[in-house]
């Protein structure tokens, strides 16, 4: 269980958890949080609490208009309670964006997930895509980071 106290973020186990809300099917789990959890500590912060729910188009979108007030699709979504030096997130992801996305970009579903899942964290250490200026910066970011999901891990 993990208490939002205003400024601060207390949780009693500091760890990153993946739920899946529909039938979607992570290959290897556990390497992909290690490699998220890899990617953490190499942006120099700390692992706080990071929850990640996978869930379909329908139920990001009833997310992204009650809390965002958008009413279109999106991949992911990202719930940020970060401190300066830890990482505290929900993450969101529509698995139907992930897999459509995969398959435009062709590259696997597993790797466009992996994408989603360090653009979210990327919001929680301060990059923004509100610009083409800085979706360009946080692409190529979050490029640099899916290179050693390829190279230093074993690929899903």
């Amino acid at each position: 269980m993990a208490y939002n106290t205003g400024n601060t973020y207390l949780c009693p186990v500091k760890k990153i958890t993946l739920q899946a809300q529909n039938q979607f099917s992570v290959q290897n789990e556990e390497q992909l949080l290690s490699w998220l959890s890899d990617c953490v500590l190499l942006l120099d912060k700390q692992i706080g609490d990071i929850h990640i729910a996978l869930m379909d188009d329908d139920a990001l979108l009833a997310l992204n208009q009650k809390h965002l007030d958008h009413d279109h699709y999106t991949d992911v979504i990202t719930f940020d309670y970060s401190t300066t030096k830890t990482v505290n997130c929900d993450i969101a992801v529509s698995t139907d964006r992930v897999s459509e996305n995969a398959t435009l970009e062709g590259v696997s579903v597993e790797s466009e997930l992996a994408r989603v899942l360090i653009h979210g964290v990327l919001h929680c250490i301060g990059y923004s895509d509100k610009t083409t200026k800085d979706k360009q910066f946080m692409r190529k970011h979050e490029d640099e980071m899916l290179k050693r999901f390829h190279v230093e891990q074993n690929p899903l």
